[in-house]
């Protein structure tokens, strides 16, 4: 079920010319400190991915893949990637990247199964990114390094777009503010995992929220994660918190609430694949192609993400909705609404 945010008084600072202008800028500008910040080389990825061999991002666990037979292969089923978590893995090997550096491309998604509003479309663009690392950096310190470096780009990324369009002012804090999901949960007990989300972000402006997938200590998690890319289970020895991964989120002035730009983390060993997937009830992965070379020691150690490219593009050129910066798909009543809101879908 879709559903539209309508900002009281909202007047877009820039023309549909402008607009496409800033986004260029904007996406030229980023991935070029990204790739600096994290010593990234880029790469070509694909658009689908083979049916049953573990190699498509299945997200929370529950959303359906775009799926169609390959003609050639015997009607083999092809699917449309979720993001290429797993698919950089492969690749860092294949390109045998050692540890402090790694690859980002721009991943382009389907997922059907969106519930269709201000910020989540049926159209999916990434930056995806993958870095190698030793066993020794598998730590939140290193996480927050990381974090912190890309965030550091987003901030320069700000800077270039208040210069070439003086209208548009900057928001984003000096520093990002970094908590536990178990923290989080014991500041806001009273309130909803997303409520939290809001909550800790305005008051902080920019938010890295760690520990996404682990149980809390009320016997919930903060938000769901498939258990075989992000380690959300290892304990750090430092906290004694599970979790090496999380969500980056920024607030949004103009709608009112926390916006998540990134899902990131130290990826599973061994010992942390074999740990969530019995979790999860889910050890029949373990047959899959993926999850093979990993269990077999064939795939490096590594840190990665993915960065919404229309999402940054939306808080930086302070728009309503992510329509205004990507062409996608809208219900005709949820065009209608956003028109008369001067909201200007592409």
């Amino acid at each position: 079920m879709s559903y539209l945010v309508k900002p009281e008084n909202y007047k877009a600072l820039l023309d549909l010319k402008q607009t496409e202008l800033g986004i260029k800028q904007i996406k030229d500008f980023f991935q070029q400190n990204l790739s600096s910040e994290l010593r990234l080389r880029r790469v070509t990825a694909p658009l689908f991915v083979l049916k049953g061999m573990g190699i498509n991002d299945d997200l929370s666990g529950i959303e359906r893949a775009v799926s169609f037979p390959i003609k050639d292969l015997g009607d083999a089923q092809a699917e449309v990637v979720h993001s290429l978590a797993k698919w950089k893995r492969l690749t860092l090997a294949e390109y045998s990247i050692g540890p402090g550096y790694g690859i980002y491309t721009d991943m382009n998604a389907i997922r059907a199964d969106e519930e269709l509003g201000n910020l989540h479309s049926l159209y999916v663009d990434q930056w995806d990114w993958e870095r190698s690392i030793t066993a020794e950096q598998r730590t939140v310190d290193f996480l927050k390094q990381i974090v912190t470096r890309i965030y550091s780009a987003m901030r320069r990324t700000e800077y270039m777009v208040c210069e070439m369009y003086p209208q548009i002012k900057p928001f984003l804090p000096h520093d990002i503010h970094f908590i536990h999901a178990e923290e989080l949960m014991q500041k806001y007990p009273g309130l909803t995992p997303k409520d939290r989300e809001h909550a800790i972000t305005k008051e902080y402006g920019a938010v890295f929220i760690i520990g996404i997938g682990c149980n809390l200590s009320n016997g919930e998690k903060h938000d769901m994660r498939a258990p075989d890319y992000d380690d959300y289970s290892t304990i750090d020895p430092k906290t004694g918190l599970p979790g090496l991964n999380g969500d980056l989120l920024v607030w949004d002035a103009i709608l009112n609430r926390s916006v998540e730009l990134s899902s990131m983390g130290i990826r599973v060993d061994k010992e942390a694949l074999l740990r969530q997937l019995a979790l999860s009830g889910q050890e029949h992965r373990k047959e899959l192609y993926f999850h093979k070379r990993l269990l077999d020691g064939t795939l490096p150690l590594c840190i990665g993400g993915g960065i919404g490219q229309s999402r940054l593009c939306m808080l930086y050129l302070q728009k309503a909705h992510i329509g205004e910066i990507q062409a996608s798909i809208w219900p005709e009543e949820m065009r209608r609404e956003c028109a008369e809101w001067g909201m200007q879908l592409i």
